[in-house]
């Protein structure tokens, strides 16, 4: 009886058991490798729907571009001629030698010219899908790298505070312990504590800059924006004078020349709209047994008689779009050499202040701290100047990153708006 209850004991326990490692199993997500730089903005190009729909669009226009310049469709042509329909023999078709039952076939046949203007136009619309992807393309990696930029920047900041809290429960060590050897004021010891609290303000603050970069991460990578970071973003060459020669090779300005070739096959078929079409009908005609049955050819020509106000004024409406394409893209440009100005003149301020946060900044500030504990534990100045010291090293060592990864972002700018990223283009 004993046995019988242990033995069923046990296999509960062992279902159980079983239960609980199935259910650890579903809940737990499977490990998934640290998102670098190179597969965020590798993930961003697969799954972001703009994209998709940008490749969908090319798609249409190389299918739509296929039967542009062929015939148009056949016509088959049946009918019934010269039926009489008033004397005794009305609506009989075997009594008149004049009656005749046709069947045949007509095909239109377009001028050469304008048949070679269609086949240029979807062209040029192949040509204006693509460029519009590519100028997609690259607005989704410059905002993945700026949004993975930010992240890894939030993140560069919170692993500092965590170093500077533990930092300050030393430093709190420290103040109990002279306190204990009886020197300083006992109100001394609260101040590593308020300076705690300040730290976790800090913390909360960047927590909630990391929620917001996750969530602008998301935008383009979906899920995989919360894996965790790794690596670092790569060293682009920013040179003024490179991204200036580099400015008309924009993909927003290049995209008017696919607009041009676009505009100027329009111009040709509008102009070869003057030249006539034409078109050929063949049919075989029966009639009455008694009769002999007949064939039929027929061509017929369009007559361009009214040229000036029909085709002339298609024309000349083509040719102002053409003078108005000119225009938007002297406009387009002038507005990317402005931005690409200005960019630089935030990136070369963004360099130079990294420069001097780093290189003075920094080290001014670690020094002044040094002095302060040394002027402290000497006994000749007060824990409040270690504080403040402290704390503007903290304010030093946090905008130190902060610059660092603003710098990061505007050179990310430069590079997928001016640069030469050639090996990038898919």
């Amino acid at each position: 009886m004993f046995s019988l209850a242990y033995t069923a004991h046990w296999r509960l326990q062992t279902h159980g058991l079983a239960i609980l490692l199935a259910l650890m199993s579903v809940s737990t997500p499977a490990f998934t490798a640290p998102l670098t730089f190179k597969e965020a903005l590798a993930q961003a190009l697969r799954s972001t729907p703009t994209l998709m729909a940008n490749a969908a669009q090319v798609d249409a226009a190389r299918a739509a571009a296929i039967p542009a310049g062929e015939l148009p469709d056949p016509k088959l042509v049946v009918g019934i001629d010269n039926l009489p329909v008033t004397s005794q023999d009305r609506f009989k078709l075997d009594r008149d030698f004049m009656t005749m039952r046709r069947i045949g076939i007509m095909q239109e046949f377009p001028n050469q010219d304008k048949r070679e203007a269609r086949a240029a136009v979807a062209q040029g619309q192949v040509e204006v899908s693509e460029a519009q992807t590519q100028i997609t393309r690259l607005m989704v990696l410059r905002e993945t790298a700026v949004a993975w930029i930010g992240r890894d920047s939030v993140e560069r900041q919170l692993a500092r505070i965590d170093e500077l809290l533990e930092e300050n429960r030393m430093f709190d060590a420290a103040v109990r312990a002279r306190l204990a050897g009886g020197k300083g004021m006992t109100a001394e010891i609260v101040a590593p504590r308020q300076e705690a609290a300040a730290i976790e303000n800090r913390r909360d603050g960047l927590q909630a800059s990391r929620t917001q970069a996750i969530a602008a991460l998301k935008r383009w990578l979906g899920p995989m924006a919360e894996e965790p970071l790794q690596g670092s973003t790569p060293d682009w060459s920013i040179t003024r004078q490179m991204l200036l020669h580099q400015l008309h090779q924009h993909p927003e300005v290049t995209f008017y020349n696919s607009k041009e070739h676009v505009l100027n096959a329009e111009i040709k078929e509008a102009q070869a709209a003057k030249k006539s079409d034409w078109s050929l009908e063949v049919a075989y005609q029966k009639r009455a047994s008694q009769f002999s049955d007949m064939l039929s050819v027929q061509a017929r020509f369009d007559l361009r008689l009214f040229t000036e106000k029909r085709q002339d004024p298609l024309i000349a409406a083509k040719r102002a779009e053409r003078i108005g394409l000119d225009a938007e893209r002297e406009a387009t440009l002038r507005e990317h050499a402005a931005m690409l100005e200005s960019d630089l003149a935030d990136y070369e301020r963004l360099d130079s202040a990294l420069k001097r946060q780093r290189d003075i900044l920094l080290p001014l500030a670690t020094e002044k701290v040094e002095l302060a504990m040394a002027d402290w534990r000497g006994g000749k100045g007060g824990l409040s100047e270690v504080i403040v010291a402290r704390r503007e090293r903290i304010d030093t060592e946090l905008k130190l990153i902060q610059i660092a990864g603003e710098r990061s972002q505007m050179a990310a700018r430069l590079h997928y708006a001016f640069g030469e990223h050639d090996g990038e283009k898919q």
